[in-house]
């Protein structure tokens, strides 16, 4: 991301009605392996007015717009801060990646305060969302024919994060970066591979790749038995407290 995508990115949140609280971007491009012309998935979450939540009425809590800007795909998805918070004490590893993102498009104090609060919601039990997430990744991955490099890098984005999650106690959802860890020494090459777009792999080296997935399955078992997380979260009342003050600032706005 350069300067000009990050103009065009904070254009784009200007479609939504209620005051964003913060946008980050998501994606291959936070994975650390987007292509040159990779769509830009936007996240964020913005705050409903008061009379909207506690009316007979419901409101959308999301909201969801794509939009081509210079070439350039943009796939926005906010929440209403509250769906959000719930989201987050849901075990929701994906939008924990969302809030901890470092591409930062609008953020402020209180998005700063809601990292603050999210750090309570890295629970053991996120390698149930991870889990989940990579059994999905690797039974496509198996479905395909040809087997796609994308799809395989997303398979060892999962579980690592899932790993790193549980043994580190942070989120980390960059590729590259989780690999100075891991150190798998054919990730570089997939990540080459895919930014050239349509890379299909040789079925007859795909032995490698499938155990090096066992492993970090087993790794990822490993760690949920030996994470020393706490079970639930435990910001709760504090969440609830933000949610408060954020709506009735909005009555004095």
């Amino acid at each position: 991301m350069d300067m000009n995508d990050l103009e065009m990115l904070k254009q784009s949140i200007e479609i939504l009605k209620h005051p964003s609280l913060f946008a980050t971007v998501s994606g291959a491009h936070l994975y650390g392996f987007a292509s040159p012309d990779s769509d830009f998935d936007l996240r964020g979450a913005f705050v409903l007015p008061i009379h909207s939540v506690i009316g007979l009425i419901k409101p959308d809590e999301t909201v969801t717009h794509s939009l081509e800007e210079s070439g350039r795909t943009i796939d926005l998805v906010s929440h209403d801060i509250g769906k959000f918070l719930r989201m987050m004490l849901n075990k929701n590893g994906y939008v924990l990646e969302q809030l901890y993102s470092p591409l930062v498009v609008l953020g402020g104090s209180d998005f700063e305060e809601l990292r603050k609060l999210g750090k309570g919601c890295i629970t053991r039990q996120l390698y149930h969302h991870y889990r989940g997430f990579s059994y999905g990744q690797i039974r496509q991955f198996e479905a395909e024919s040809p087997r796609r490099v994308k799809t395989l890098l997303y398979v060892f984005r999962v579980l690592m994060t899932g790993i790193w999650v549980l043994e580190r106690g942070e989120i980390q959802a960059n590729l590259l970066d989780l690999n100075n860890a891991f150190r798998l020494s054919f990730i570089p090459d997939l990540i080459e591979r895919k930014r050239r777009e349509n890379a299909v792999l040789d079925e007859d080296g795909l032995s490698i790749y499938e155990e090096s997935i066992v492993r970090l399955q087993q790794r990822l078992e490993s760690a949920f038995h030996g994470s020393v997380l706490p079970e639930a979260p435990v910001h709760e009342e504090a969440m609830n407290d933000f949610l408060i003050r954020l709506r009735i600032r909005g009555l004095h706005e």
